[in-house]
């Protein structure tokens, strides 16, 4: 890059960041005083982010309504929803913002040059002009506003932000992560919610949301940050030609303030609702928070993230196991904090009751004590030094690109220090220095200080209390009602006035000439090329393993996976049970502590799933196949660690520890109450198909609802079931885990066949023999029971389900449109901007399953509505070519993900797995990218036919429920 040309920017800092095979430079533009950041190097996946400090002065959420907002139009581009134009029309990798406790950020990703360069122009846009200014309805539909339809209805707050938060605040891990960080930084901004607490979203102004913005977003106060594979000479000087020149440098006092420490321990407690059927017993929450340094401490940032492995993550680790022994708590949880200025540790036991938080206490400092006296284990420091090395060298993020979770990290320092931008980014020396004080009492020290000598610290409970929600909504209701008694004629009418407008305007259809001003790629643009399928079938002396020959960097992937299809169907949670309980028991060798360490310290991890695939080619049938996958990952001379480790887990396993089997039954329970809060979305989707749908019958016996009646029946008689427990694990154990029930899914590079070859040769001589006798096929019964989940939300997860080909429709790859159609457009105008929910989705697959689900809903019935409008919405659809091409695009982005070597194996089992071939993905994308207003408008029968099949769930708060129960065959208490 040639820095002499670039005027307009000052050089600060330049980094060899060989890592991350990049180079970093640090640059101030010195009209504006913009902060930019760049790491060049040869990745196609570019990044690009702008980010605010944005510290909140009290819990109105303004930064949260903030990030909302500015998306919804903005000088360049007058729409009202530019963002939702970009996702229906950009091949983008990422697109999104989030808000923290003390930053905005707006990052955006993708691999195509032109859209990249879309993306920026409209972020830059939306950020320094947005339409806020000129329209407070964005304010009202964003934030929070009144709502009285006519003047007899009643009076009600509505709002994205304000039923998000609804939602966020019905989860009591919500409530205490927020009591967390206000406890312990009660002088700072960090004692406020950025996210915004729903009792307070209301005082809100429109002047004061707008004097945020004037404040905070300005370049002045903004970091810029790129990454990648581009010109960035030509990106910075489009920038300042752009943006930047056009402002110039202000004072903005946006510092995120030191909290000083305490003196003494704090302590704090907080309600949160349960349902009315729920139990109080057994269900606090404690917790132990300690306040650790500043995340500008490159050694301590990640010596704290080992000892969290070392102490409390890890299965076995010491303080985890301390409190379950002396029975405080159900589950042990734990975190570390580090992305923000002054990191947070923390100990919590969920499912405890407050009486025990004495105790609570004194096993953690006795515990702590007794590790500081006698040394951690060493193995156990290794395994976590390991673990985080190995997936720092990986940089394997998922479906993120990894040059967005870089951004996310740089801002863990550059934030609180502009000239600290890339401390985090190199911590291979950090590392070093790590595994050089293993056994040198370094880690033990950092125990004393900053864990037992540190009063910078609070003890924060969350206890149930019955009927909350329904306390709470009437307080509100009856404020509500009274504030508007207490309005004249006028002023009432003027709400019901209001109400109409903000409906008007979200009605309103942009014009063309504003639609066109937003970028659009063309067909042409995108590739007709398929992803590559990298599938090879090889016989390893009997045993077949399906080779995946992807350039992996040194690492193979494994999956050995065990046929399912012997399982009977009363016995399918077992499967589940036995699938959560390998790798967190005891086996011959290893008590599961070690076992959990002598993994990380060798290897990439190991992790067991049930997986299903449906044959596509007999989706009549409903013909599928389920499997035990037991997954792991090595460099090519630890696989023989790998294939030693998965064999011990399989067969080594001590299935009869009854005291290990309760502890895991009760955290499982937990734990999978908490996803069903987080994700109700989904598992109200899975139980509603599970109705008629064999597969997902299956599913929700070994992962949803099914599943948790099960855990939960066996965790509460535990006395009475263990036996039976620990038999039907036994059996299913040596039913499954044979070299004749065994195929194989290897990653790696032809170099690292021959570890593979050696180890799948030695594991298929010690599994257990093949059974006697004959086995029955495992066959599923579906019923419809159309249920109503009641919970103490304040929100509802609204599913609505059937197939298509069951009745008489057909799969096409324009459903993969309709998708994007419904989710950014009919579903998005009336569920989340109408409707107020924060989500809406639809899917449709090769099987014929079709789903329509809410998120964060406020409503149930009128969704329902919503969704039986979907098939007018369709016979009538009138599009225009742009437009049409908009979805295209849209469509193909979510399928044209690049994909890390990992990721590449994965995709290629699952299609073999699930027979679908080249052909069909080929003949899936034309149907796509030929698509017209015609072919969208004969998915009305597609609709009609998911419809048809009358298949709802709703996950929901229990007033709302109740209130609508004659939507329902069944109605009961979720937990």
């Amino acid at each position: 890059m040639s820095i002499l040309d670039l005027n307009a920017y000052e050089l600060i800092q330049q980094e060899n960041l060989s890592d991350l095979k990049s180079k970093g430079y640090l640059f101030k533009h010195k009209k504006s005083g913009a902060r930019i950041l760049l790491m060049e190097n040869d990745d196609d996946n570019k990044v690009f982010a702008i980010g605010f400090r944005t510290p909140p002065s009290d819990s109105t959420g303004v930064p949260h309504i903030m990030e909302h907002s500015v998306l919804c139009g903005s000088r360049d581009f007058p729409v009202k929803d530019p963002f939702v134009e970009l996702v229906k029309g950009s091949l983008n990798t990422f697109l999104n913002a989030m808000t923290y406790p003390d930053k905005t950020i707006y990052p955006i990703a993708s691999c195509n040059d032109k859209d990249f360069q879309n993306l920026m122009h409209v972020y830059m846009d939306a950020v320094l002009y947005p339409n806020i200014y000129e329209h407070e309805e964005i304010f009202r539909q964003e934030g929070w506003s009144y709502k009285l339809d006519s003047e007899e209805d009643k009076l009600g707050y509505n709002g994205v932000v304000y039923n998000e938060m609804k939602g966020a605040f019905s989860s009591p891990e919500g409530v205490l992560d927020r009591m967390v960080l206000n406890s312990l930084f009660p002088d700072t901004s960090y004692a406020n919610e950025s996210g915004g607490d729903p009792d307070v979203i209301p005082e809100l102004t429109y002047e004061q949301f707008l004097d945020f913005h004037r404040k905070y977003y300005h370049p002045s106060n903004s970091y810029i940050y790129l990454y990648g594979d581009m010109d960035m000479e030509e990106k910075l000087k489009w920038l300042d030609r752009e943006y930047l020149s056009k402002f110039d440098k202000i004072e903005v006092d946006s510092e995120i303030r030191y909290q000083e420490p305490f003196d003494a321990v704090k302590e704090i407690e907080m309600e949160y609702s349960i349902s009315s059927e729920e139990p109080e017993e057994d269900n606090t929450y404690l917790s132990y928070n300690k306040v650790i340094g500043t995340s500008l401490d490159e050694k301590l940032y990640l010596a704290f993230q080992i000892l969290d492995y070392a102490l409390l993550s890890a299965p076995g680790a010491p303080l985890k196991k301390a409190l379950v022994d002396a029975g405080i708590g159900k589950d042990i949880m734990g975190s570390y904090d580090n992305g923000i200025l002054q990191p947070i540790f923390s100990v919590i036991a969920k499912n405890a009751n407050l009486e025990q938080k004495e105790d609570f206490l004194v096993v953690i400092e006795n515990t702590l004590k007794n590790l500081v006296e006698n040394g951690i284990d060493k193995k156990a420091l290794e395994a976590g030094i390991n673990y985080h090395e190995f997936r720092f060298r990986e940089a394997d993020f998922g479906s993120y690109p990894k040059g967005l979770m870089y951004g996310l990290q740089l801002f863990d320092s550059w934030l609180y220090a502009e000239d600290k931008p890339f401390i985090h980014m190199q911590a291979i020396p950090t590392f070093e220095f790590l595994k050089a004080q293993v056994g040198t009492g370094y880690f033990e020290e950092l125990i004393q200080k900053y864990l037992l000598d540190n009063t910078h610290a609070s003890v924060v409970i969350v206890k149930p209390e019955k009927g909350r929600t329904a306390r709470l909504d009437k307080e509100l209701d009856d404020k509500l009602q009274n504030y508007k008694a207490g309005l004249n004629d006028e002023e009432v009418k003027k709400l019901v006035r209001d109400t109409k407008a903000l409906i008007e305007y979200q009605e309103e259809e942009d014009s063309k000439e504003d639609m066109e001003k937003i970028p659009v790629l063309r067909r042409e643009d995108i590739s007709k090329e398929t992803a590559p399928i990298y599938n090879e079938e090889k016989d390893v002396d009997g045993t077949k393993m399906v080779y995946h020959d992807v350039d992996t960097n040194g690492i193979g992937y494994l999956t050995l996976m065990f046929d399912l299809s012997c399982v009977p169907e009363e016995k399918l949670a077992y499967a589940g049970l036995l699938q959560a309980v390998l790798g967190l028991i005891d086996t011959t060798n290893y008590e599961y502590g070690e076992l959990f360490n002598e993994i990380n310290v060798h290897t990439g991890g190991i992790g067991t799933s049930l997986e299903l695939y449906a044959d596509v080619t007999k989706v009549k049938e409903k013909d599928f196949r389920a499997t035990f996958e037991i997954k792991g990952k090595a460099l090519y001379p630890k696989m023989d660690v790998l294939f030693k480790m998965m064999r011990e887990i399989l067969m080594e396993s001590r299935l009869d520890d009854e005291k290990r089997l309760k502890e895991i039954l009760s955290m499982l329970k937990s734990r999978l109450q908490m996803s069903f809060l987080s994700s109700g979305h989904t598992t109200a989707a899975l139980r509603a198909l599970s109705y008629d749908s064999p597969l997902a019958k299956f599913k929700d016996d070994v992962d949803g609802i099914g599943y948790y009646e099960a855990v939960k029946e066996i965790e509460e008689h535990f006395e009475e079931k263990k036996g039976e427990l620990i038999a039907n694990l036994k059996e299913l154990a040596a039913k499954l885990f044979r070299a004749d029930n065994m195929m194989v899914s290897y990653t790696a590079s032809e170099d690292g066949l021959e570890p593979a070859y050696e180890g799948i040769r030695e594991l298929t001589k010690s599994l257990h023999e093949e059974p006697v006798g004959e086995e029955t096929p495992c066959i599923i019964h579906c019923h419809k029971r159309n249920e109503g989940f009641k919970t103490s939300s304040k929100v509802q997860y609204v599913a609505r389900v059937g197939n298509f080909i069951d009745h008489g429709a057909e799969y096409n790859g324009a459903l993969q449109i309709l998708k994007v159609i419904l989710s950014y457009d009919y579903l998005w105008q009336n569920i989340r901007v109408k409707g107020g929910a924060y989500g809406c989705m639809s899917s449709f697959n090769r099987l014929g399953e079709g789903y329509f689900i809410s998120y964060r809903d406020p409503n149930l019935e009128k969704t329902i509505e919503v969704y039986e409008g979907i098939v007018d919405y369709l016979k009538n659809f009138t599009v225009d070519e742009r437009d049409m091409t908009k979805y295209v695009i849209g469509t193909i982005s979510n399928i044209d993900r690049p994909m890390n070597p990992s990721a590449k194996g994965d995709r290629s089992m699952s299609l073999y797995m699930n027979h679908v071939t080249e052909e069909m993905i080929k003949k899936e994308r034309m149907e796509i990218l030929g698509a017209q207003q015609e072919d969208i408008r004969r998915l009305a029968d597609v609709v009609a036919a998911v419809l048809e099949a009358g298949q709802l769930c709703v996950i929901g708060g229990e007033e709302k429920i109740e209130e609508q129960k004659t939507l329902f065959k069944e109605v009961k208490t979720l937990f």
